[in-house]
């Protein structure tokens, strides 16, 4: 790939995933079916776990994980204003208040003191999401939890395989909710997985995940199953498909392969960029593992006279691809008109959205790929030096 455009993410999709789609296409069941449940025991094996649920989203997985724990119209849940929309947009579905909370300085994780500070008797639960792949410092944040009644739904979309002091993220609370979308670690193109030991809540949510039809209703056009079942609730139509599943089972199993290799990749960005006092290099906090499904870089105002977008534009000129994770919740315009957010209610969010940088960081890249970005960031670290 040397010398022509470099992207932000390839999803390592290789002839064995090929072939297990085509098998399943091969085999007239391509919708749920035995593929998904194949893929919810491995996932669930991989963890330790006693349930794991396919659905058709990380967004998905938070929306039935939110109404498993009988999240109310009026509830509040609080959630970090540096995340995606989805982690405070199902909040949202209930009619209950997504509260945004700020960021810690040193990994950018919700801030367990910030959030302490705005719990209030509406407060039902604590979204975390484990940034980029770092997993936040949960023992605090379940102390919190569990003195204040409320309970933690992790948004691990990031953090596969993340662990936190020998443990894998996904068997620390009550639920976790993991993203397979196209540019995660592992991807079933769109799709998604909830965790939990809790058989309560694994019920609920696998009723409400296909139509709050009863148990197994997708059997009903097996052999052994039958044309009749029973509408329990007024559920959501949030299953994994089959052929979804095949890339997730092959995937899965190539999880730890792909996480050293990008591990490495980290590892030679770090050994290459840390001599440069233009850009600060993501840190990492002993006993955690991190699942570096991002890489991202903060410009150092003091080192560099141009801006984080100028930054960009020159390394999109010299054909490498970059993202910006994430403009905070706070800053868009439905947080501030529904809920009444504005800018400089969460200073340091703010102050890493206006620094940050993802760099690509995929399995399948070449060590030249990472030596082109780190001399692409040198030579642009010389040129507009302050």
């Amino acid at each position: 790939m040397h010398g022509g455009y470099l992207p932000f993410h390839v999803p390592l999709i290789e002839e064995e995933e090929i072939r297990a789609v085509v098998d399943v296409l091969r085999s007239g069941w391509i919708t749920t079916g035995p593929k998904v449940k194949a893929f919810e025991e491995a996932f669930a094996r991989f963890f330790g776990v006693r349930h794991a649920l396919a659905v058709s989203s990380c967004t998905a997985a938070l929306h039935l994980s939110l109404d498993a724990i009988g999240l109310q119209e009026g509830d509040e849940v609080l959630v970090p204003t540096l995340t995606f929309t989805a982690t405070a947009e199902v909040v949202a579905y209930f009619k209950a208040k997504p509260v945004l909370v700020d960021s810690e300085p040193y990994f950018f994780n919700l801030d367990v003191r910030d959030a302490e500070r705005r719990i209030t008797g509406r407060t039902k639960a604590i979204i975390p999401v484990h940034f980029g792949g770092h997993p936040c410092d949960m023992d605090p944040l379940l102390e919190l939890a569990r003195a204040k009644g409320l309970t933690v739904i992790e948004d691990a979309a990031h953090a596969l395989p993340a662990k936190y002091q020998g443990r894998y993220i996904g068997t620390l609370s009550s639920l976790t909710a993991f993203s397979f979308y196209a540019t995660k670690t592992i991807t079933t193109g769109e799709g998604g997985m909830v965790t939990t030991d809790d058989d309560a809540l694994a019920a609920r949510i696998s009723l409400m995940r296909l139509h709050g039809m009863s148990r197994d209703a997708w059997k009903r056009y097996s052999a052994e199953g039958s044309w009749r079942y029973e509408v329990l609730e007024a559920g959501y139509k949030y299953n994994l498909t089959d052929i979804q599943a095949a890339l997730g089972l092959v995937q899965l199993g190539k999880c730890e392969a792909m996480w050293k290799r990008r591990a490495a990749l980290a590892e030679r960005y770090n050994q290459g960029l840390s001599s440069l006092e233009a850009f600060r290099t993501p840190q990492v906090a002993p006993q955690i593992q991190h699942a570096w499904h991002l890489y991202f870089i903060l410009v150092e105002p003091k080192a560099l006279c141009i801006h984080r977008d100028q930054v960009i534009e020159e390394l999109r000129q010299r054909g490498i691809g970059t993202a910006v994770h994430f403009i905070p919740l706070h800053l868009h315009p439905y947080y501030q008109r529904q809920w009444g957010y504005r800018p400089g209610q969460f200073p340091v969010a703010e102050g890493y959205f206006d620094r940050c940088i993802s760099l690509p960081i995929y399995p399948s890249m070449a060590d030249q790929d990472v030596s082109r970005v780190v001399e692409a960031l040198r030579d642009i670290a010389r040129k507009f030096r302050r």
